[in-house]
């Protein structure tokens, strides 16, 4: 049963919510411009708030759904595995999703929406992070990469050396990972900013 719900997982994270209501507000394909990820900072870039907002919460409800799917459907004795499990399938949708030619985003999004179904305060703790980081300094790439390197140590805290332990640990290595050209560009001061408009050059 774990398998059929990691399987259900990935096909939920393969819902590019990006792409989907790009098209539905006749914007251009955000694999197109910007830092070309699917994701709700560069549908930003687009200059529609709206799409972006919409963007947001459905990438980050399809976190949750996979995870919440587990809890109530897998038996007590494997419900916690087959939820870690599931956390870490739909993010990998989101990154290489079946629908979109295995062109996804960084999945920061539905990974927090994943850690909010682990629980709440997972969430929030992250989540908060990122707030944090995304405020003082306006660069989504830096607040995702200090949340997701903070979300192992929270998870760790609540739950200590569990199954969704080592899962926000697995999905932290593949946001960082994601994220490389983002690393590159902080580094070399060229990282694109919250809230800028469409310039056709690789960002954030």
């Amino acid at each position: 049963m774990t398998i059929a719900f990691v399987a259900i997982a990935y096909l939920i994270g393969s819902v590019s919510f990006a792409v989907l209501v790009s098209r539905g507000f006749g914007l251009p394909d955000p694999r197109s411009y910007g830092s070309s990820n699917p994701g709700a900072t560069n549908v930003l870039r687009s200059g529609r708030k709206t799409a972006a907002i919409l963007t947001l919460i459905g990438d980050t409800a399809k976190g949750w759904i996979a995870v919440a799917l587990a809890w109530h459907f897998v038996p007590d004795q494997n419900v916690a595995i087959a939820a870690a499990a599931a956390g870490l399938a739909v993010v990998i949708g989101h990154m290489y999703p079946l629908f979109f030619g295995f062109r996804g985003g960084k999945g920061v999004s539905t990974a927090l929406g994943a850690l909010f179904g682990f629980s709440p305060w997972l969430g929030l703790a992250t989540l908060v992070t990122w707030l944090i980081i995304a405020f003082f300094f306006r660069l989504s790439s830096l607040a995702a990469l200090v949340s997701c390197l903070f979300a192992p140590f929270f998870c760790f805290l609540l739950f200590g050396p569990h199954a969704f332990t080592w899962s926000v640990i697995a999905m932290a290595l593949l946001l960082v990972w994601r994220h490389r050209n983002n690393i590159r560009n902080l580094l070399a001061g060229t990282e694109g900013r919250i809230g800028e408009r469409n310039t056709g050059t690789p960002g954030g």
